[in-house]
């Protein structure tokens, strides 16, 4: 890149968008998606840093990323010529890695946090540098062969004026538009499903909630940059036209009160690498709520839970296999069995799954249980009994929950394997110190995600690169806390420190006592319908 901002044209380049949403979680997940299909960036493509003129501009708070491909390595990676292929809104589609040359779209559009994709033209920090850039597209190798592809008098197009929430009148975007007339684009126009739809972004400055920061209609500041090229997978807006709304949790037929919502699972099994075939294991599933994402991507999914009931849900209409059979899914394997005793009910002898992505319990909305009773003398469970007992469970500490889950993922996953977990946390949470860890796995990414002011949660990956050694695990799990019980407990007892915190803030007492009454008014409506029922 020159000191005008411009991008060489000898190369492939490629403009992403992002999502203004999950901050932390865009560059992880989208290395993950290019590592599914042994891309590395840094290796076969390179990051190229964004046009701009403005000092001191918060680079996290700009939703785009240019990567960059060398001509002749994309041309033989990906289907170049099939780019303009309208992307369909079902996301298991793009799970499936077994294709010799996808198109570009297709890799990125499983992102769950990609709003769209362009195949670059002009970049530059104003609009007669991108003008002026997008004018020498045919000077480069890979700018001759993009003209050649786009440059037919059959193909329809249309260009879009996108300016991140500042408003521009209609004579405005036309004289935008204008600026390009040089490119003499055949066919004829057309404005619904166009062969080709032209982007022109007029970047401004973004808070971090994705306001522009210059007011509404303050057209005489510069943009922070100027982009425009050729959208790729046939589509503006990749996350619209209900492709994530058709997963909704309100979709579904049965839910929880830990249930995880379908944005963040996809997140989720993203940066686990769960592709077609992937073998997932879920060992607090719950209602299946992270699983039924890792069926999506096309992963043979297991679960296990130590509360029989949820396993079998409300009804046989409502239960986790009525959330798979919706999605049309094939159906997982749930087990009832308890992790802290792992190695009593399966064998270990030899690592089987790919990916471990799991929301362990850590007592805000359910703590966490094992099995075993308070009691000293165990009774004997009668012959009759047997088929509907439920067993007994005790409290489940959490420094014990997060040890076994990162021991037996050691144990169990496959070399490469990865375990993505979520932990919440309060703000003295020290990431060096308080996270657990394991000799046999390596932190790969943690991403961050604030809840309140006080509360935030992370997504933690961890891969699996050195082999377990069973007469090791005694010092395995000794080694799990850095600081032991202190750093432990900072992820337990989330729930108190919640209302610890709440009740130094002024009117806590008011707040509680009227939600308090509102609770008992509700229960005393629920038992008069129930009388009138009966």
């Amino acid at each position: 890149m020159d000191h005008n901002g411009n991008i060489s044209h000898d190369r492939y380049n490629v403009l992403v968008e992002f999502a203004h949403i999950h901050l932390e979680f865009q560059r992880p997940e989208l290395e993950s998606v290019l590592s599914l299909h042994n891309i590395v960036i840094g290796r076969d493509c390179i990051e190229l840093p964004l046009p701009s003129f403005v000092p001191n501009i918060m680079e996290n708070h700009r939703p785009f990323l240019i990567l960059s491909f060398d001509y002749n390595y994309a041309k033989e990676k990906f289907n170049l010529d099939d780019e303009g292929y309208v992307i369909r809104s079902d996301i298991s589609r793009f799970s499936k890695i077994d294709i010799d040359r996808p198109t570009i779209a297709s890799v990125l559009s499983r992102c769950t946090l990609i709003r769209s994709a362009i195949e670059l033209w002009g970049a530059g920090p104003s609009f007669d540098t991108c003008v002026d850039h997008a004018r020498q597209l045919s000077s480069g190798f890979g700018g001759k062969m993009i003209l050649d592809n786009c440059m037919k008098l059959s193909s329809s197009w249309k260009i879009t004026i996108h300016t991140l929430g500042t408003k521009f009148n209609r004579d405005e975007q036309n004289d935008m538009r204008m600026k390009f007339a040089f490119l003499n684009l055949p066919g004829k126009v057309q404005m619904v499903n166009p062969t080709n739809e032209f982007l022109l972004i007029r970047e401004v400055e973004l808070d971090a909630k994705g306001t522009p920061l210059v007011r509404e209609r303050d057209n005489l500041s510069p943009p922070l940059a100027v982009f425009f090229g050729r959208v790729l997978g046939g589509i503006r807006d990749w996350r619209g036209s209900g492709r994530l709304e058709q997963f909704s949790l309100k979709k579904r037929s049965y839910l929880g009160p830990t249930s995880m919502d379908a944005e963040l699972s996809l997140i989720m099994t993203n940066l686990g690498l769960v592709g077609n075939g992937s073998f997932c294991f879920d060992p607090f599933v719950g209602t299946g709520s992270i699983l039924l994402t890792c069926g999506l991507r096309g992963g043979y999914c297991v679960g296990t839970d130590i509360d029989i009931r949820i396993l079998r849900g409300r009804s046989d209409d409502e239960n986790v296999l009525t959330n798979f059979k919706q999605y049309k899914l094939n159906i997982p394997d749930l087990i009832r069995s308890d992790n802290a005793l792992y190695h009593r009910h399966y064998r270990m002898d030899k690592p089987i799954y790919d990916a471990i992505v799991t929301d362990p319990p850590y007592g805000i909305r359910a703590g966490a249980r094992k099995s075993g009773t308070k009691e000293e003398r165990v009774r004997a469970i009668p012959e009759d009994r047997r088929y509907d007992h439920i067993a007994q469970t005790k409290v489940y500490p959490v420094s014990d929950v997060m040890g076994d889950l990162l021991d037996v993922s050691a144990r169990t996953l496959v070399m490469g394997g990865r375990l993505v977990y979520i932990i919440p946390s309060m703000r003295d949470f020290d990431v060096d110190k308080d996270l657990p860890n394991h000799e046999c796995l390596e932190i790969v990414h943690i991403c961050y995600q604030p809840l309140q002011i006080e509360l935030g949660r992370r997504v933690v990956v961890m891969q699996k690169v050195k082999e377990y050694d069973p007469s090791m695990k005694e010092r395995y799990l000794s080694s799990v806390w850095v600081n032991g019980p202190e750093s432990a407990e900072k992820c337990a007892n989330i729930r108190e420190r919640l209302i610890e915190a709440a009740k130094l803030k002024p009117g806590y007492e008011e707040k509680a006592a009227y939600r308090k009454k509102r609770r008992q008014q509700t229960r005393e409506e629920k038992k008069k319908q129930r009388t009138k029922q009966a």
